[in-house]
Order: C-alpha cells, then sequence, then structure tokens
C-alpha cells in the first residue's frame, strides 16, 4: 500500500465554515492523521446551519476521525492538551480573539509542545483594527477590490461564483503550514503560520493589483473581456458561446485564418495589440460576425487545429461529462455508511510515487471516533462516561 507523503503527521481540527476546512482537506487527503474537534452536540451540520449529510459538508470533511469536545470546560480543554501534546499541527479559523478566550492559542500550546506548528485563518488578520471583526468571503470579496472588476462594464460590483477568498486562503495555510513542517526539520522547533481572507483576496488579485501598485492604474470591469490581452473572451456562434483566446500577434493570425477572417489582418485599426486593444469592442464585434455563422463544436474544432486556444462554456453538468475531465478522474468516489456510495471533488495534484488511494474516506459522523481517541490517551469505559455525564465531551 502507498504511504501519502503526509501520513506521519498528526492534525487537530479546530475548523468550521470552509476557509479553515480547506487547508485541512489538503492536508487530510494527503494522508496527515486528521481529528477533528466539534463541540458536543454541534449536531446536523455545520456552524452555518448546513446539513452533515449534504454535498459540502461531505466534501469538506473526508478523510478524517471525529470527536466532540467541549473547549469551554476545563475537563474538555485538559483532553485538548494531552492531544497537543502528541499533535504535529494545529488548525484553526476562529476570529482573531477566540483562541485566547479558550486557552488554546499558540503560546498556551507551545508551553507543552515546542514543535507544534499552528495555522490561522481569520477574516481580517491576527492584529490591527479590523483584527476581531467577523469575515466571511462575500465581504473579503468586496474589501479585497475583487467584485470591483468582476461582471459587465457598468453593472456595478458583482461577486465571483465561487468563495474564492476561503478557497484560496485555505489553500495559502495548507502551503505555510508545510512550509513550517520543513522549517522544523531543520530547526526542531514549530511556529505560527496565519494568513486571512483579506490577504489570500489581494493576492490573488495578481496582475490587477500590480496595475495599480506599479503603474498607477485602477482596474475596472471587463466583463468576459481579458483586460489586457485582446482579443480574449467570450464570443457568439450560432448554438452558444465559445472561449477564444488569441492575444499576441502569432495567435491573432491564426484565429483570424481559421475563422476565415483574413481580411481582418489587413485592417490597420487591428494591426498592433496596442491598437486591438484600443479597438478592441470594434474588433470584437468582426469577430462574433464570423463566429456567429457556425456552431461551437465546428469553431472550437477550427482553432484547435489551428493552436489558438479555446473551449466551450459548460454548465458544471457538462465539465464532468467532458472526456477530459472523465479522463482526468477528479470526481471521487467515497463509501458511506449512510448515505452509500457518493463522489467528492477530488485533488487536482497527481504524484508519480504517492498517488491517491482509490477511494477516500468517508466525512465523520459527528464524534463518531470520541471512544476510541480518549481509549488512546488512557481513558477507560468509566472515564468516559464520566466526562460525558459532566459535557465534556
Amino acid at each position: 500500500m502507498t504511504t501519502l507523503p503526509l501520513s506521519r503527521y498528526r492534525v487537530l481540527d479546530l475548523t468550521a465554515h470552509r476557509a479553515g476546512p480547506t487547508a485541512v482537506r489538503q492536508l487530510a487527503d494527503w494522508g496527515a492523521q486528521v481529528i477533528k474537534i466539534e463541540p458536543p452536540g454541534a449536531g446536523k451540520g455545520d456552524v452555518l446551519g448546513g446539513n452533515r449529510h449534504g454535498f459540502d459538508f461531505q466534501n469538506l470533511h473526508r478523510n478524517k476521525r471525529g470527536l466532540t469536545l467541549n473547549l469551554k470546560s476545563e475537563d474538555g480543554r485538559a483532553i485538548f492538551m494531552k492531544l497537543a501534546e502528541q499533535a504535529d499541527v494545529i488548525v484553526e479559523n476562529y476570529r482573531s480573539d477566540v483562541k485566547f478566550r479558550l486557552g488554546v492559542d499558540y503560546e498556551s500550546v507551545r508551553k507543552i509542545n515546542p514543535r507544534i506548528v499552528y495555522g490561522s485563518i481569520s477574516g481580517f488578520g491576527q492584529s490591527g483594527p479590523d483584527a476581531t471583526r467577523p469575515g466571511v468571503d462575500q465581504i473579503a470579496q468586496g474589501m479585497g477590490g475583487l467584485m470591483s472588476i468582476t461582471g459587465l462594464p457598468g453593472q456595478g460590483p458583482v461577486r465571483v461564483g465561487i468563495p474564492i477568498a476561503d478557497l484560496t486562503s485555505g489553500l495559502l495555510l495548507a502551503q505555510a503550514i508545510i512550509l513550517a513542517l520543513l522549517d522544523r526539520e531543520k530547526t526542531g522547533v514549530g511556529q505560527w503560520v496565519h494568513t486571512s481572507l483579506l490577504e489570500a483576496q489581494i493576492f490573488m488579485l495578481d496582475f490587477q493589483a500590480s496595475r495599480w501598485l506599479i503603474a498607477g492604474e485602477v482596474p475596472k470591469q471587463a466583463g468576459n473581456n481579458h483586460p489586457t490581452s485582446i482579443p480574449t473572451g467570450v464570443f457568439p456562434t450560432s448554438d452558444g458561446h465559445i472561449n477564444i483566446a488569441a492575444s499576441g500577434q502569432n495567435l491573432y493570425e491564426r484565429a483570424c485564418g481559421a475563422l476565415g477572417a483574413k481580411e481582418l489582418l489587413s485592417d490597420p485599426n487591428y494591426a498592433t495589440g496596442q491598437l486591438r486593444s484600443k479597438n478592441r469592442v470594434e474588433l470584437n464585434e468582426r469577430l462574433a460576425s464570423f463566429t456567429r455563422t457556425n456552431t461551437s463544436a465546428h469553431w472550437i474544432a477550427a482553432l484547435n487545429k489551428a493552436g489558438v486556444p479555446c473551449g466551450p462554456i459548460n454548465t458544471i453538468d457538462k465539465t464532468f461529462a467532458e472526456p477530459q475531465v472523465e479522463h482526468l478522474g477528479i470526481a471521487r468516489p467515497v463509501q458511506h455508511k449512510k448515505l452509500g456510495a457518493i463522489k467528492v471533488v477530488g485533488q487536482p495534484i497527481n504524484m508519480s510515487s504517492a498517488p491517491q488511494p482509490a477511494q477516500l474516506k468517508p466525512t465523520p459522523e459527528l464524534g463518531e471516533h470520541t471512544e476510541d481517541i480518549l481509549a488512546d490517551l488512557g481513558y477507560d469505559s468509566a472515564g468516559i462516561a464520566k466526562l460525558r455525564e459532566r459535557g465534556a465531551i
């Protein structure tokens, strides 16, 4: 059996919502021994009211064991610290002040385990004027500038159709945790690593942010057109729409040839990239007059043959029906004892020497492994029963 790269690490998962669970999912999927810690009676879903057996919760929390623990109680906190002594990583995404009130912050944990790598995600950062504010994805999208550049010109701010600040902050925290584990091999000690929805969102602005920082330009909404690479955008066909990316002189010439629009090559208004940018609206309309004359499949075949990046604009069901997507196998099977055979979104990372197992482990039921985990810590059945009576588990 293949050993996954993170299988030697033990992780305590204090996360909820989406950003934190996204980070932990990266660790769990690659073999880390994760214990998901939830309050007793947390019930049927997550803190936002989602269904525990629903698609979202099942996709976020696979490959873990489940433990209930009341961190507000003395007994619960003592159990947590016993677990922390043996752990390599702790991940939390409380508001920045909550972990200190609970007494499970990095400084408290490192006193008993200086090797701990402690990962945190908050809405706006661990310090500063907004540190203790509650933050969710859409707030970060707006504050971080993304909504101002998303959507059609003049339509007003538009949110991105996925929780991009949650997801990217989670991925960045997972990377930070792995960096800290690598550093620990050299130093012998752990550290606190953290990011925020706001920082992740600004990082993901990428060239749009550098347009302002370096060129002094404030980017605006460009709709389906790429803001700087022209022509790149959505073009109508006789039965729908397709994406075409033909920026740069070589690709532009190939695209005009494939579309039967060679007359555009001799038009002085589009002779250079700078002129194509200046006259983008007119150029796109001219290109659309050609793409409208045939089907999406026809133009995708013609443009691909010419080496021009292009593709369909799929609904989600059609995405998973794409032959290439089926070949990649990113819809991964899970066998759940209550839900039966289901599929979740798998990892986009492929490792030749450590491939993922054929089937992922299902999301645990609330506290499903509590007794087993406590038994590993040395609690007997009578002691576990007393903990339940006192509301610690």
